[in-house]
């Protein structure tokens, strides 16, 4: 009986201490399982975007597109197509020039037109609004007479008459005759043939006759 109740015991024990260890081994310890603690990540700025410009904030002017020479509806744009032209016309390059100064042409038209009718949109409501316009309009009307007058010099130059002929004209019809470029276009019209009398013509005075 003695006996028995002694391996029981040592049974007992055995499966105690078995547990133990399955326990042990499947359940680590709080102070196994915790992890240090790692210093936390400092967050990333975002990139800074550098600006390419230097405008001043404060300028209005420097906020506005149509001021910039990239613009292809901007008076700048429009220049800047000119200036190009001409280095073409130096180099022999009469159809990239005749492609830029068309261009030009068609750029100064539209603004033209355009600050022409706000002028006319502002007349009676505001003066000032209006007169800045219309100064506008004439501004883009002259530069687009003078890149229609270039444009039909080198179709002149490529020998092509029939197309610096209609130019000339529009040129006359929307400066005047007695102004600079319309007398120049005029010329221009007298030389290829298309006129045959000369202006400003000036007839000639009548003989003085000869005293007896």
């Amino acid at each position: 009986m003695v006996k028995t109740n002694i391996h029981r015991l040592r049974v007992l024990n055995i499966l105690i201490l078995t547990l133990y260890l399955v326990m042990g081994l499947g359940y680590p310890s709080s102070a196994q399982s915790k992890k240090p603690n790692s210093p936390p990540k400092a967050e990333k700025s975002p990139p800074k975007v550098e600006s390419n410009t230097s405008e001043d904030p404060n300028d209005p002017n420097s906020l506005r597109p149509l001021n910039q020479s990239e613009s292809l509806l901007s008076l700048q744009g429009g220049q800047k197509l000119v200036t190009q032209a001409q280095e073409a016309i130096n180099e022999g390059k009469y159809d990239l020039a005749t492609a830029n100064l068309q261009q030009a042409r068609k750029i100064f038209n539209q603004l033209s037109n355009f600050h022409l009718q706000l002028a006319n949109s502002f007349s009676g409501i505001d003066p000032k609004v209006s007169e800045s316009q219309r100064s506008k309009a004439l501004q883009t009307g002259q530069l687009r007479d003078e890149t229609t007058y270039q444009l039909a010099l080198v179709h002149r130059a490529q020998s092509q008459p029939e197309l610096a002929v209609p130019l000339l004209i529009q040129i006359i019809l929307s400066q005047n005759p007695s102004s600079e470029l319309g007398r120049k276009s005029y010329q221009q019209l007298y030389e290829l043939g298309f006129v045959d009398v000369p202006y400003p013509s000036v007839s000639a005075p009548n003989p003085t006759p000869k005293q007896p």
